[in-house]
């Protein structure tokens, strides 16, 4: 029998007629449930409406984690129209740019973020319509349009290969994600990453109860899953390194024993701290994906599968992966290259560009510039990302590699690894760490000592005081090895090139980090 697929508005209406008392979605004190939830979303719908949105045309969302951003969403939904989120938090010229690729009908924003398009806030919109009557349902042909590209100052939109349709009863279809019937969903990471998007958007049309945290906070998120009972949460690891950094009185002092499901994705997870996690919480709670907002592949693993792959993504489990050496040939089990990716034979494009152009190979297969390896038992492994690989007296050092290592520390809260340069071994890896008072140098180098051959170890370390990585475990690596680069050559001119520097002024560069930043030190 064939299962009825429905318009993502006309399901939630449906839920609402279904279960018009139970909760939908909690943000802080406010709660709305299904029935509310439909009848604020029918109001913003009919107001972009008037607005003049269209089916197919892009709807731009500047919104923290609220039950705002989700109403905008669906109301856009609503209206045949595609959310295209975007970081709340984005300079006034950074928007801009994405706006102008995205040419949005409306920017549904804070007050105060500047754009060239027409900007309302959702009190703004409500204010427009009261009337909460269903929509004759239609389908956005496009699902959602997410936004990459940041951290190299060239925004692109990745714009989602389906359109807005939804099982009618997704309850007897697959999923993915392990919702369950009754379950209450906390996500804390940010609604404008695709991860957390796409898990907010699966949990509604499944009837699950949506708690959004407006930002992470370690102890925060235990007293949100206790308070709320929360049987699934999402984390990246970033998230996951600052809960196991709490005392453990602090953990114990939780009831969590309502989780039965963990994802965690966005960025490589420490081997230590996933094993922490596995051993506190349980195998068969953790879950791990590795894909990107292109969707063409992925890979997943268990908890438990993991203590058998230590270090592993997992296998695939949808679309087809390869790992590619320099000359283009594909590598045996074991051996280091660029992963490619493509879809399953036979479906449609999963994505579209707006912006940009995808790196690819003969037969469909695409790069997202990540390297990595698959053993025999067809695990992938991953090193680091091909454009952050450092290259040291002709050696290559993976930044995650050296990160892991020096977020093992204890004192140490999130660290970033880049390359500066130097002219005779190519490159000079500096350690930029966010620590706890007390940690010295001598400690941290000593730690390393432990776990990195010579060459991979930092050769400067500046010490910072704040946060290095984004809530949602991003980090924009290309800007901070910029920075510095741009602090040095300010003191030391010509002596100081992108071309590469000698052991002498590398020397003379450090002292400077050490002494524009205050924190800094280190011994080239």
């Amino acid at each position: 029998m064939t299962e009825e697929i429905i318009a993502l508005g006309e399901k939630l209406s449906r839920c609402a007629q279904t279960a018009p008392h139970a909760r939908a979605v909690s943000c802080g004190e406010t709660t709305l449930t299904f029935g509310q939830l439909d009848a604020q979303t029918n109001r913003i719908a009919y107001a972009l409406e008037g607005l003049g949105v269209k089916l197919g045309d892009l709807v731009t969302i500047g919104l923290p984690n609220s039950i705002d951003f989700i109403e905008a969403c669906w109301g856009a939904w609503k209206v045949g129209a595609t959310p295209q989120p975007v970081s709340f938090r984005l300079p006034n010229a950074e928007l801009r740019a994405i706006v102008d690729l995205a040419e949005p009908s409306v920017v549904i924003a804070l007050p105060g973020m500047e754009t060239n398009r027409r900007r309302f806030t959702i009190e703004e919109l409500l204010a427009l319509s009261r009337d909460t009557r269903p929509l004759e349902p239609r389908v956005a042909p496009v699902l959602r349009a997410m936004t990459s590209g940041g951290s190299t100052g060239r925004p692109k939109l990745i714009l989602s290969g389906s359109s807005a349709l939804t099982l009618a009863e997704p309850g007897n279809g697959p999923n993915f994600w392990r919702f369950g019937l009754g379950d209450t969903a906390l996500i804390p990471a940010p609604l404008y990453h695709t991860g957390p998007f796409s898990c907010a958007q699966d949990a509604l049309t499944r009837g699950v109860h949506v708690v959004l945290m407006p930002r992470f906070d370690a102890e925060g998120l235990l007293a949100e899953i206790d308070r709320h009972q929360a049987t699934w949460v999402y984390l990246v690891p970033t998230m996951m390194s600052r809960i196991w950094r709490l005392p453990e009185e602090v953990r114990g002092r939780y009831d969590i024993s309502s989780l039965k499901t963990l994802w965690h994705l966005g960025a490589p997870c420490p081997p230590w701290l996933k094993e922490a996690f596995i051993n506190w919480l349980g195998p068969e709670v953790i879950m791990e994906l590795y894909a990107g907002s292109e969707n063409q592949a992925g890979t997943t693993i268990t908890g438990t599968e993991w203590l058998d792959h230590r270090g592993s993504v997992g296998r695939v489990s949808s679309g087809e992966m390869k790992t590619v050496g320099a000359d283009g040939n594909v590598l045996p089990p074991g051996e280091v290259g660029e992963i490619y990716m493509r879809r399953s034979a036979g479906s449609p494009p999963t994505y579209n560009y707006r912006g940009a152009t995808a790196r690819t190979l003969p037969g469909g297969w695409e790069s997202l510039g990540d390297i990595g390896y698959f053993d025999a038992d067809g695990y992938l492994y991953l090193s680091d990302r091909r454009t952050d690989m450092i290259l040291v007296g002709g050696s290559n050092v993976y930044p995650a590699e050296v990160e892991a290592a020096i977020d093992e520390h204890p004192a140490v809260m999130s660290s970033t690894v880049v390359g500066l340069p130097h002219e005779d071994m190519g490159s000079s890896i500096h350690a930029i760490v966010q620590a706890r008072p007390g940690l010295t140098e001598d400690a941290l180098l000593a730690h390393l000592a432990e776990r990195l051959v010579p060459y991979k170890r930092p050769r400067t370390i500046e010490f910072v005081d704040e946060p290095l990585r984004d809530e949602a475990g991003k980090v924009r690596r290309t800007q901070l090895r910029d920075d510095r680069i741009a602090r040095i050559q300010s003191t030391l001119g010509e002596t100081y090139s992108g071309s590469g520097t000698s052991s002498g002024t590398a020397a003379v560069a450090a002292a400077t980090l050490r002494r524009i930043t205050g924190r800094s030190s280190g011994s080239p």
